[in-house]
C-alpha cells in the first residue's frame, strides 16, 4: 500500500479535547467532500509506504500522531495502524465520519460536515467515536449528530465528548458574531463544550 501524503509536521493539537498536546500530524491528500469553509490545500501529495511514514515521524520527540486530511479514512488501513503501534505511537484520527475506520485507533474525532438532510454518519453510528466536533456557523443543528441529547447541565456520562467550534469565514466581524452565537448555544445546551482554533489564535501551524 502506498499512501498519498500531503504533509507531515510536528506541532501542538489546536482543537478539541487534545488542545495543547504535542503531536505529529500526518495529513493525507484527497477528500470525499468539498466544504466551502475548508482552509486546507490537500491536493498535492507524495507517495509513502507505512514504513516511510513511521521512519519520517520517529525523528520528532512526541509519540502522539494525528492522522488527518483531507479525509484519512479514504486511505488509513490496518497495516498502517499496526506499523504505528509497533513503533510505540498513540494514534488519533480526525475524520468527517462518512466512512468506517480500521480497528485499533486510540482516539477518534468526528467532525461531521455533510449536509444535514443526509442519513446518520456510519462512524458515529458504529459507536467507535471519542469526540464529536461540529463546526458551528449559526445555521447547523448540532443535536443531529448525537443519538439522544442529554437533559440537565452536564456532559453525557460516556463518550463521545461534544464540542462546538465557531466557523472561521474569513471576516472578523462575522467571526465574532458566529462565536457569540456558538457560546449562546452552549449556554442553552450545556452538554456541548467550546472548541477554539488555538493554532490560529497563537499563530502556530
Amino acid at each position: 500500500m502506498r499512501f498519498r501524503v500531503n504533509d507531515i509536521f510536528s506541532s501542538l493539537q489546536g482543537e478539541g479535547h487534545n488542545t495543547g498536546r504535542a503531536a505529529t500530524f500526518v495529513r493525507f491528500a484527497g477528500c470525499n467532500l468539498r466544504c466551502p469553509f475548508c482552509d486546507t490545500d490537500f491536493s498535492e501529495y507524495r507517495e509513502m509506504s507505512a514504513v516511510d511514514i513511521v521512519e519520517t515521524i520517529k525523528v520528532f520527540p512526541t509519540r502522539f500522531v494525528v492522522l488527518t486530511g483531507g479525509e484519512p479514512s479514504l486511505q488509513v488501513d490496518d497495516a498502517l495502524v499496526s506499523a504505528l503501534h509497533d513503533a510505540g505511537f498513540t494514534i488519533a484520527v480526525e475524520t468527517n465520519g462518512t466512512r468506517l475506520l480500521p480497528e485499533g485507533i486510540d482516539w477518534v474525532t468526528v467532525s461531521p460536515k455533510q449536509p444535514l438532510d443526509k442519513a446518520p454518519l456510519p462512524q458515529i453510528d458504529s459507536g467507535r467515536v471519542d469526540e464529536i466536533k461540529v463546526v458551528f456557523d449559526g445555521n447547523v443543528s448540532p443535536e443531529k449528530y448525537i443519538p439522544s441529547p442529554p437533559t440537565g447541565g452536564s456532559q453525557r456520562g460516556t463518550s463521545p465528548l461534544l464540542f462546538l467550534q465557531p466557523c472561521d469565514v474569513g471576516d472578523t466581524q462575522q467571526n465574532a458574531e458566529i462565536t457569540r452565537q456558538c457560546i449562546e448555544y452552549i449556554m442553552q445546551h450545556p452538554w456541548w463544550r467550546l472548541s477554539l482554533q488555538t493554532h490560529k489564535i497563537a499563530n502556530f501551524k
